[in-house]
């Protein structure tokens, strides 16, 4: 790299950060640690590890070895390198160049488009669940899709009046899923107690069969449920103090987040057979069967802390997405509407309205021609697929990053980010394979190898558009 490169990527942090100063700095210390657990914890996934069975330990700790942890401290590194609104899009921007920056941007973005898109399967389940009445409610797909545009409506709703109000609905969704799996994980050894459960062994170590399912498992288990650790950096021009408080989050949490996996895993198991786990609602699913006739009110009670969890989590995913059109508008990316601030709560207002839009399309598109699981799950592998192209940039910095951009760690976490790699491009290779019963596996296969691959031929295509307008 020249000189003359070396200044202008001095030059265009400095952009980034005297943009960031017309934002409101709402996040502590205490919110950043409620976000992290939010975004890391993924019930989503504890269904996906149940397919595990026994063996879900082993590959808990295995994923915990050669992905959490080098994540953890990656972002640590590049963190308090580059504490930038606009987190991993800034980063991998200033390693590589403006298309890979844009590029990983219009990954994370699909991803949070897709993921919030099944925010109406996922309240339609969890109300089946607390009312038995209701079970029709989700299997009815008019029903998803009032759910759908109601809830994307609050979630555009929440991002525009930014985190004065947000954090504490966000932080009120942190505390929700700590109650709800504390119940969980107490309540196999409570029937224990009562001798309502014949026996239960919650950390027993089970070799994992060798065979193309079980990868596909460990891989969707290690990368969607462990990921998010980076999201936060996000929100860096709207944190206190974010080069230090991010990194103080990611340590505080870390341990938590991979006790909560294991112990909550184990206990699901204890009720529900790995053969019918409902993937889209496991919690409920083993809390109805844990209680059985004496959970009438207490049930529903912690179907509903975990629907707000939910929605917390959808509203701060939401809200992190809507960031990226807008720093990409800083950068000359993407045209300057993107960019354009709301008078009073200074967030992008017309970025969150088309986030909001493009997220009620995708999650009508996904309903059509196929069964509420199947549904459920294509939009779910969609999206992470998405968000684990845009982890290959993350973990492929310290690796390939000039090395006079100073972005190179020591030689220990190059190691992990290799490692970290690796098991990122096996999911991203995995994902077209469900792990659950679909109506033509093939189908499924084409399904998600031709929109992951589409989507970012056509992210190419506006990028380029886009230069030839950009300014000098």
């Amino acid at each position: 790299m020249t000189a003359a490169d070396n200044i202008a990527l001095s030059t265009s942090e400095s952009e980034t950060r005297a943009h960031s100063t017309a934002l409101r700095r709402e996040l502590g210390i205490v919110d950043l640690v409620f976000a992290q657990i939010l975004l890391v914890v993924v019930p989503d996934f504890f269904g996906t590890a149940v397919k595990a069975g026994p063996a879900h330990v082993v590959l808990w700790l295995a994923a915990i070895l050669l992905f959490f942890i080098p994540l953890a401290f990656l972002v640590v590194h590049l963190n308090r390198l580059m504490p930038l609104e606009g987190g991993l899009y800034e980063w991998a921007r200033l390693a590589f160049n403006d298309q890979i920056g844009f590029l990983v941007a219009w990954n994370l973005w699909l991803f949070i488009m897709l993921y919030v898109a099944v925010i109406g399967l996922v309240t339609t389940t969890s109300v089946a669940y607390a009312v038995p009445s209701l079970a029709w409610i989700a299997g009815d797909k008019w029903a998803v899709l009032g759910a759908s545009i109601a809830l994307i409506g609050l979630q555009v709703l929440l991002a525009a009046v930014g985190f004065r109000v947000g954090k504490w609905f966000n932080n009120a969704g942190s505390v929700a899923v700590l109650i709800t799996v504390a119940v969980l994980v107490g309540l196999p050894l409570v029937n224990l107690w009562r001798g309502a459960l014949p026996s239960f062994h919650p950390l027993r170590l089970v070799v994992p069969p060798a065979t193309v399912f079980t990868l596909s498992v460990f891989s969707k288990m290690t990368f969607g449920a462990l990921s998010g650790f980076e999201y936060v950096a996000i929100f860096a021009g709207e944190s206190r103090n974010p080069a230090g408080n991010i990194t103080k989050s990611i340590l505080i949490t870390a341990p938590v987040i991979a006790l909560i996996y294991i112990f909550t895993t184990s206990a699901i198991l204890a009720y529900v057979s790995p053969d019918s786990v409902d993937v889209i609602g496991p919690i409920p699913q083993a809390l109805r069967l844990g209680f059985g006739n004496f959970g009438a009110f207490i049930v529903p009670i912690a179907i509903y802390l975990l629907l707000m969890n939910y929605l917390s989590t959808f509203s701060l995913y939401f809200s992190g997405s809507a960031r990226l059109p807008m720093t990409a508008g800083w950068d000359h990316l993407l045209p300057a509407w993107f960019s354009r601030l709301h008078a009073r709560y200074k967030t992008p207002v017309n970025s969150i309205l088309f986030l909001g839009g493009a997220t009620l399309a995708a999650s009508v598109a996904a309903l059509i021609g196929v069964g509420e699981q199947e549904a459920y799950e294509l939009l779910l592998t969609w999206g992470f697929t998405f968000y684990g192209m845009a982890y290959l940039a993350l973990f492929a910095i310290p690796l390939l990053a000039p090395r006079n951009r100073g972005l190179r760690p020591r030689l220990a976490l190059r190691i992990a980010a290799a490692s970290g790699f690796l098991v990122t491009l096996l999911f991203v290779v995995l994902s077209i394979f469900p792990v659950i019963r679909v109506g033509s596996e093939s189908n499924y296969s084409w399904k998600i190898a031709a929109v992951v691959v589409s989507a970012n031929f056509l992210g190419w295509l506006i990028y380029r558009a886009g230069q030839r307008n950009r300014p000098t």
